[in-house]
């Protein structure tokens, strides 16, 4: 009976700690916004700014497994190479120290005024900050009453003769302990987690130290099944990263085995002992292990890529069609996620603009080469928008801020209105089609007009674009008054054309074609206005 009560109790303290890490790492998250979103977008060939990088991410969303998940994610999508992956996730491993050093600290007694002021922020703070604050207290408290629920459940092992017999045999036997570490956080998915039962069995008396290091150079093997599996059914680039992620561990375990003993014999000169003393030895072992191995590695991090392209040879193939910024694994940092999807439909409504250009350039000049160029971006314009718009609803059921959740759901609207945007330049060539296998000619006033039409056009499309990418109010404002005379615009040239009509300057079949292209250009220029008028609204 006993045993059970333990392993319940074991059950509900490990998933408060991993709710109560979630919950504050999400508050860090969203907290710290489009500040988050930077950080990624500044990463260089510099593996010193990438293992900074990887630090900062993995200290703001609490889980080193999150981040190298998203590292695979990037990689996948071709914004970030091997050098870059590498030295992020060094990062990642770095990062994770603070959990382990935010344990450690002896709050048992405060916990519940961490609770109360947690739960009191959100509920009576009115505006998004002071919630966002709330769930970092709560979850704060939350993760430290698992700790609780964990060292209690745990503290019968400490008389437990069969629990002594089973240390002794991790003890003094290294290979045994780091596979123990690798099991434990292979099962947990998270090396905090494993990191945590450390903590709590050995603030029992249960644990030595002896035993927890090994285990805790083999919690960090572990953590790289996460990686793993998320590379399944990526690139083989993608795959190479989270490989890389395993070897940078397993390298750096084997490079400690032979130093555990100093290892142990350090942090127990920098913290005495004692039940409250050995979790801080414990969370200082850590970090001396990984800032250390990160030291040590990072000059070598070029034959890690090299050992990694030997082992899975050869380049992924360019993929022309689909997205690009976006992957499935982003998702698990719905932030990072909006920030790609964003970068996402700026591709294609960059595209959609090209399409205009392209299609009035094939217009003017009876140039039928880059027809076809015109439709195989249109296809791809299509292609994004349903895989935009199926991420867009996936992102939706995600843990979105209030702000994120107004950005995803303009991005809808933003995607619907680039898409027909497309629609209309495929419109404008199917006319130049028309124009060419007819053979017939417009008068170079009614050119000088499209042409002067067009210029708004193009330049409503560039600015509502670069707002929307740009989150600009005072550009998306200014897209109003190119609208407005684009309108004018379509009045002056439908009334010229009744003009050259009534004077026998225009054929009925040039008219007619005249009248459709003005009326896709005043159509492109009101969905660059919805583009700009979300930007405002947002």
């Amino acid at each position: 009976m006993q045993a059970i009560n333990m392993v319940i109790g074991l059950f509900g303290g490990v998933g408060l700690f991993l709710y109560g890490m979630k919950m504050m790492g999400d508050g860090l998250i969203n907290a710290s916004g489009e500040k988050l979103k930077k950080i990624f977008d500044k990463i260089t060939s510099n593996p010193i700014k990438g293992v900074a990088t990887g630090a900062a991410i993995t200290a703001v969303i609490q889980s080193s497994s999150a981040t190298t998940v998203m590292v695979v994610g990037f990689v996948n999508a071709g914004l970030m190479d091997l050098y870059q992956a590498a030295a992020v996730i060094m990062g990642a491993n770095v990062g994770t120290t603070i959990t382990a050093q935010l344990i450690a600290f002896k709050l048992d007694n405060i916990m519940p005024v961490f609770l109360g002021i947690g739960s009191l922020t959100i509920l009576f703070s009115k505006d998004k900050k002071g919630r966002e604050t709330g769930n970092i207290i709560l979850g704060f408290g939350i993760l430290f009453l698992g700790m609780e629920l964990m060292k209690n459940a745990m503290s019968p092992l400490a008389n437990s003769p069969a629990f002594a017999t089973l240390i002794m045999k991790l003890e003094g036997n290294t290979i045994l302990a780091i596979l123990t570490g690798v099991l434990m956080t292979s099962v947990l998915q998270s090396s905090s987690a494993s990191t945590g039962i450390l903590v709590a069995l050995a603030s029992t008396s249960a644990l030595p130290l002896g035993v927890a290091v090994p285990i805790l150079f083999g919690n960090n093997i572990g953590t790289c099944i996460t990686a793993l599996l998320s590379s399944i059914g990526t690139s083989k680039t993608a795959k190479k990263a989270a490989l890389i992620h395993l070897f940078f561990n397993i390298f750096g375990t084997l490079i400690f085995i032979p130093l555990i003993n100093p290892v142990i014999q350090l942090v127990q000169v920098i913290t005495p002992g004692g039940s409250i003393g050995i979790k801080r030895q414990i969370a200082n072992a850590h970090t001396i292990f990984n800032i250390t191995n990160t030291i040590i590695m990072v000059p070598f991090i070029r034959y890690l890529v090299l050992l990694v392209n030997k082992i899975i040879p050869g380049e992924d193939e360019v993929v022309i069609m689909g997205v690009k910024y976006i992957d499935d694994r982003l998702l698990e940092t719905p932030v990072i996620a909006v920030g790609q999807t964003s970068q996402e439909v700026v591709r294609m409504a960059n595209l959609a603009k090209e399409n205009v250009q392209l299609a009035m350039e094939c217009f003017t000049n009876n140039n039928e080469s880059n027809i076809r160029a015109v439709y195989e971006n249109e296809k791809l314009i299509n292609l994004l928008e349903d895989e935009i718009t199926s991420y867009l609803v996936k992102l939706s059921s995600t843990q979105l801020s209030e702000e994120q959740t107004k950005i995803v759901t303009s991005m809808f609207n933003v995607v619907n209105d680039i898409e027909r945007i497309g629609d209309h330049a495929e419109n404008l060539v199917d006319l130049t089609s028309e124009k060419i296998q007819k053979n017939l000619k417009f008068s170079k006033e009614a050119i000088e007009e499209l042409d002067g039409m067009y210029k708004y056009i193009v330049n409503a499309l560039e600015i509502s674009i670069e707002s929307f990418e740009n989150n600009d109010i005072m550009k998306a404002e200014s897209v109003m008054a190119i609208e407005s005379r684009i309108d004018s615009l379509e009045n002056e040239l439908r009334s010229s054309h009744i003009r050259r009509l009534n004077s026998s300057g225009c054929g009925a079949t040039v008219g007619t074609m005249y009248l459709d292209i003005i009326s896709n250009f005043e159509r492109i220029g009101d969905h660059a206005t919805n583009i700009a008028e979300v930007v405002i609204n947002k």
